[in-house]
């Protein structure tokens, strides 16, 4: 008898694994290919795309449809800068002394879930307090439902640096010691640092490669770290198999940045054209977060929602990375998607294609950033990114069609990632 329910249970197991999704699209775009395809079935078998056909194909027994005939069709889509643990406010930085990381950890569950429902089925995590580790072990456990999430934990700064922690900070006023282990002096320091991030179980590193704009520092653009130790942070950080991604404002920081072979470059707000040459001839990344800098600014307009120092900085950089993407993608800046979710209310992140093809980049482009091209930044185009067999099944679709209006990607009715449905209006 016991033998009996054991064959009967993994029978069961067998047949669910191996049970056909068939999704009826009525129009399917793969940005990867350029292609937009009528009337068209895509075929998943567990957790993977299995087939992409022509027609709608016919259900076999057992099989299960899903009619999407009158909706767009898509890859899920990724975007590679977020920040999970936090969003926006006024007086964000009294919130630091006022809130734990418990309390960050139970509202990034809201912001994940919010964010996979928005249609982003993956998202790389640039870096918080820490939450972010467990957020995304959550996840993969599935306790919490959110996107799959490529996480670098803590942020590499240096004393005083944009990431700093204790930015703002009175003398002698008390700050966990894990809170500042990731701020980094000095080749040796920034070594340890990416060894931290590694044993604390960080997918990446980010650094902070320039001063940045919500932060209770004078100069958003100037650079905070040395190309010695820039070269430290991306061999140690290849050493334990992860890439680099540096926050870098002004010019000088994100050249420094990429001779020393970051991968990503996050905003580029004032690169100049040697800046834009060297991204090119080394072929590092562009993540523009163009809705980021547009948030900032018209935060920076209300009274009292800023202090005054950052106010400032938000005006002087956030109105400028609109015409920066613009210029480096007619240059032929390698793009991929990302928003800074968290500098503006998540769910939003759609936004980012309007801004992207209001500065001139056609909307399939602006989608293949934050599906091929960002599968290709996370170095995971092996799974991702794509409609195509063999890939895992993150599919979403929205109501019109965005080749015409972009505005669709912020109607979007059915979310699926890894085969499971977690929206279908």
């Amino acid at each position: 008898m016991k033998y009996t329910l054991l064959l009967a249970g993994l029978l069961l197991a067998h047949l669910a694994f191996s049970q056909r999704t068939i999704l009826y699209c009525g129009r399917l775009i793969d940005p990867a290919s350029g292609q937009a395809s009528a009337e068209m079935s895509v075929v998943v078998t567990g957790g993977t795309i299995t087939a992409v056909q022509k027609g709608y194909l016919a259900a076999s027994p057992g099989d299960k449809t899903v009619d999407l005939k009158g909706r767009t069709v898509l890859p899920g889509l990724i975007d590679s800068h977020v920040h999970l643990e936090s969003e926006t406010s006024p007086n964000e930085q009294l919130r630091r002394f006022t809130v734990s990381a418990i309390d960050d950890a139970f509202q990034s569950t809201v912001y994940a879930r919010t964010t996979l429902m928005a249609g982003f089925t993956t998202v790389r995590d640039v870096g918080g307090n820490g939450v972010n580790i467990a957020l995304r072990n959550a996840i993969n456990r599935g306790i919490v439902i959110g996107p799959r999430m490529y996480t670098a934990g803590k942020i590499i700064s240096s004393t005083g640096g944009h990431a700093d922690p204790t930015h703002g900070f009175r003398n002698g006023l008390y700050a966990e010691p894990s809170f500042t282990e990731t701020v980094a002096d000095g080749k040796d320091a920034c070594i340890k640092a990416v060894r931290q991030l590694y044993k604390e179980g960080a997918d990446l590193v980010k650094i902070t490669a320039s001063g940045g704009v919500l932060s209770l520092e004078k100069d958003g653009t100037g650079a905070q770290f040395s190309e010695e130790e820039i070269r430290a942070i991306v061999a140690t950080a290849k050493d334990y198999g992860m890439r680099v991604a540096a926050h870098a404002h002004g010019a000088e920081a994100m050249k420094r940045a990429i001779r020393a072979g970051v991968t990503s470059i996050e905003h580029g707000t004032f690169m100049d054209d040697e800046a834009i040459d060297l991204f090119k001839k080394n072929g590092v990344w562009l993540v523009p977060t163009i809705i980021a800098g547009k948030s900032v600014s018209d935060s920076a307009l209300k009274p009292g929602y800023f202090p005054p120092i950052i106010a400032g900085k938000a005006l002087a950089i956030g109105t400028k990375i609109q015409a920066t993407f613009a210029k480096a993608y007619k240059a032929g800046v390698k793009i991929a998607f990302g928003t800074d979710a968290g500098v503006y209310a998540h769910g939003k992140n759609w936004m980012e294609f309007v801004y992207m093809t209001e500065a001139g980049m056609p909307p399939m482009e602006a989608l293949k950033c934050a599906t091929a091209n960002s599968a290709e930044l996370l170095g995971v185009s092996d799974k991702l990114g794509s409609l195509e067999p063999g890939k895992l099944a993150d599919i979403i679709a929205v109501d019109g069609d965005p080749i015409k209006d972009i505005h669709a990607m912020g109607q979007v009715k059915f979310v699926m990632k890894e085969g499971v449905v977690y929206r279908n209006e």
